[in-house]
């Protein structure tokens, strides 16, 4: 029997089944990139987008992970194309990026966020159900933290207070630092720096369940922020020239005011928006409530839920606010693959 023929033909069906493979992967377009964001209400957001982003529009999706600031950079030269949690403005990165038409902020996401430093409202007030007396009955504001140093007292640096910053990469962690500068207080109190978001959450939550007194950075939308009684401290106001020199670490004398009004937007790349229009169009509608977004956080928290998992419950649970964003034809898409 000539087997040439036989070999022949499967080496045809080989290159063929191959050939169709390679049309396959060639018609499979390339995920979407998003910024693999550290802090639980970026995290959310993040899956949020993603899960719209994958049943609405039937595109791939993939994280990548980075500090704020290596972020903001990737998305410029389109190594990432999206951050689902942008604080845009905050830091020289993204201000460049942004001048120069590379990245772009989509959308207000979160109304009334903030950021600040803050202090358990029994430091000031006390607590009679928890018999605690006020520690702090003057503190008012950043300049009133010179006199309680030993209040706030770090167990690691005797004779100094401590104030708990955001972890080492974050933008805010450079504005920070340079408040401590601007407002006389960095030869007072240690600036310890955060491994992580969670850890900074779990020291925060540590000392108030102890009802120890505790300072530290913050913002909102998060949970700990609905879940504790706290105080804000008042700051100098909101000025551009003093505020671009606590964005500069390097700058030697910073001037202190208020951090940027927050504006939580969605950063994407000028190739993502150039690319997916449809998709720009739905992150310009994006309107995250803030109180449905705090509760939802808070039990993503609590029952240390996955931020994927957080993000369908939310999808499940809240249709008449994302339904909002998308075409009614997308929207049933979403509601389908959930």
């Amino acid at each position: 029997m000539n087997k040439l023929p036989i070999l022949l033909a499967g080496l045809l069906l080989a290159l063929g089944l191959a050939a169709t493979d390679s049309a396959a992967a060639a018609e499979q377009p390339a995920p979407i990139h998003f910024g693999a964001i550290g802090w639980e209400s970026g995290a959310l957001t993040t899956e949020i987008l993603r899960l719209i982003v994958e049943h609405g529009y039937e595109l791939p999706t993939d994280t990548l992970p980075g500090s704020t600031v290596s972020m903001e950079v990737a998305l410029a030269r389109n190594d990432l194309q999206v951050i689902a949690e942008e604080w845009a403005g905050r830091s020289p990165a993204w201000v460049k990026a942004e001048q120069a038409g590379q990245v772009f902020a989509l959308g207000d996401t979160v109304k009334h966020a903030e950021e600040g430093w803050w202090v358990p409202a029994y430091v000031i007030k006390g607590d009679s159900t928890r018999n605690l007396k006020p520690l702090a009955p003057d503190l008012r504001s950043v300049d009133d933290l010179k006199r309680y140093t030993e209040v706030f007292k770090d167990p690691e640096a005797p004779g100094k207070g401590r104030f708990l910053n955001s972890p080492s990469g974050w933008t805010s962690e450079t504005v920070n630092s340079q408040k401590l500068k601007a407002y006389g207080l960095d030869g007072l109190y240690n600036n310890f720096r955060s491994g992580s978001g969670a850890a900074l959450d779990a020291e925060i939550a540590s000392a108030i369940r102890r009802g120890q007194p505790v300072l530290f950075y913050y913002w909102s939308p998060t949970p700990l922020m609905g879940r504790y009684d706290l105080v804000q401290l008042e700051e100098p106001p909101f000025d551009d020239a003093a505020w671009a020199t606590l964005t500069d670490a390097a700058n030697p004398r910073p001037k202190g005011s208020r951090s940027l009004p927050a504006k939580l937007s969605i950063g994407v790349s000028k190739a993502f928006r150039d690319n997916y229009p449809q998709l720009v169009a739905v992150f310009e509608k994006v309107d995250l409530p803030i109180a449905t977004l705090n509760k939802a956080l808070a039990h993503m928290s609590e029952t240390r839920q996955k931020p994927r998992d957080a993000a369908i419950a939310f999808l499940r649970d809240n249709p008449q606010v994302w339904k909002a964003w998308l075409p009614a034809e997308n929207a049933a898409k979403v509601e389908a693959g959930l």
